[in-house]
C-alpha cells in the first residue's frame, strides 16, 4: 500500500527530544556526556580486567564481561544521538537509520535479559551444587550459552525488522522522543501494525518475562540453600557471591517495569520518555559501580592491574 495523493512519503524522522528544557541544555549535555564517558570507562575497565587478570577468568566474570559489552553497545546506540538532540534541540534520522536504531536497541536490551538469567543459573550452581560446579560450568558451556543468547536475540529482532521495514510512513514525520522506540514508531506508521504489536508482545514474553521468571526461581532455590547453612559466616559468604548480581537484576528489571508497566493515560508518553533514561543511562552506569565497590575479587583485580602498570613504568 502506497501513500495517498495528499500525503508525502516519510524519508526522515524528526526526534523532538527534550522540548521545554532548552534553558537547561548546557547542564543536560554536560551531565549526559560525563555519564556516557563513565559508562564507557567503567564497562571497558570490567572487560579489560576480566580479559587480563587470571583470577577473574571464571564463568561469572565471563558472563559479566558480555553484560558490560551489551551495556556499552546499548548506550552507544542511543546516547550519541541523544547528545546531538540536546545540543541542537531537535534531531533528524533517516527512516532507515531510525529502523536500525530500533533494531539495535531491541537486540542489546533483550540479550541483557538472557545474560542476567544465565548469571543467575551460574550462581545457583555455585551455591546449590558447589562440589560439582567446576564440572557443570565448563568453558564450552559458557561459550554456548552466550553465543546462543546472541543468536536467539538476532533471530527474534530480525523477524521484527523485516516486518516493520515494509510498513508505510506517510504524512507525520516527528515523534516526541529522543530515540526511535517501538511505540512511537508504530503510532507514526499508516499501515496496520496489529501483527507487529502482537509479535513484539510475544517476543517480550519470551525474552523478558521468561528470563525474569527463571531468575526468580533460581534465587528461590539459592535463598533456600543459604538458609540451610548452619554458620552465620557461611550464610554471609554465600549471599555475598550473588548480591552484586541480585542488585543488578533489581535495577534492570525495576527500570523496565517502571517504563513499560507505567500509566498509559494521555500525556504519559512524555513521562515514559524520561523514564527511559533509567535503563538507557542509569542501569549501565550502576553496573560498574556495583561490581567495583561490592566485589572483593574485582577490587583485587584493579589493585593488581594498577600494580602492573606501575611496575611497567606507565606512571601518570
Amino acid at each position: 500500500m502506497m501513500c495517498e495523493e495528499n500525503q508525502t512519503q516519510v524519508t526522515q524522522i524528526r526526534l523532538l527530544g527534550f522540548r521545554g528544557l532548552h534553558k537547561y541544555k548546557p547542564l543536560l549535555f554536560i551531565v549526559f556526556l560525563l555519564t556516557y564517558i563513565f559508562i564507557l570507562a567503567g564497562n571497558l575497565l570490567i572487560i579489560l580486567l576480566v580479559t587480563t587478570i587470571d583470577h577473574l577468568k571464571t564463568p561469572m566474570f565471563y558472563f559479566l564481561k558480555h553484560l558490560s559489552t551489551a551495556d556499552i553497545l546499548l548506550t552507544t546506540s542511543i546516547v550519541p544521538t541523544m547528545l546531538d538532540i540536546i545540543f541542537v534541540e531537535e534531531g533528524v534520522l533517516s527512516l532507515w537509520g531510525c529502523m536500525i536504531q530500533l533494531y539495535l536497541f531491541g537486540m542489546f536490551g533483550f540479550v541483557q535479559c538472557f545474560l542476567l538469567a544465565i548469571m543467575s543459573y551460574d550462581r545457583y550452581l555455585a551455591i546449590c551444587h558447589p562440589l560439582r560446579y567446576s564440572s557443570l560450568v565448563s568453558p564450552d558451556l559458557c561459550l554456548l550459552l552466550v553465543v546462543g543468547s546472541w543468536l536467539l536475540v538476532i533471530v527474534l529482532m530480525s523477524s521484527e525488522f523485516f516486518i516493520y521495514i515494509q510498513y508505510n510512513f506517510c504524512g507525520l514525520d516527528s515523534i516526541d522522543h529522543f530515540f526511535c522506540d517501538l511505540g512511537p514508531i508504530l503510532e507514526l506508521s499508516t499501515s496496520d501494525t496489529t501483527i507487529l504489536a502482537l509479535l513484539d508482545f510475544v517476543f517480550c514474553i519470551l525474552a523478558v518475562f521468561f528470563p525474569f521468571a527463571f531468575i526468580i526461581i533460581t534465587y528461590f532455590f539459592i535463598f533456600f540453600a543459604i538458609l540451610k547453612i548452619s554458620s552465620a559466616y557461611g550464610k554471609r559468604k554465600a549471599f555475598s557471591t550473588c548480591s552484586s548480581h541480585l542488585i543488578t537484576v533489581c535495577a534492570y528489571y525495576g527500570t523496565l517495569m517502571t517504563v513499560y508497566m507505567g500509566s498509559t493515560d494521555e500525556g504519559s508518553g512524555d513521562i515514559n520518555k524520561y523514564r527511559s533514561l533509567l535503563y538507557l543511562v542509569v542501569t549501565p552506569l550502576m553496573n560498574p559501580i556495583i561490581y567495583s565497590l561490592r566485589n572483593n575479587e574485582m577490587k583485587r583485580a584493579m589493585q593488581k592491574l594498577i600494580s602492573q602498570i606501575y611496575k611497567n613504568g606507565w606512571k601518570i
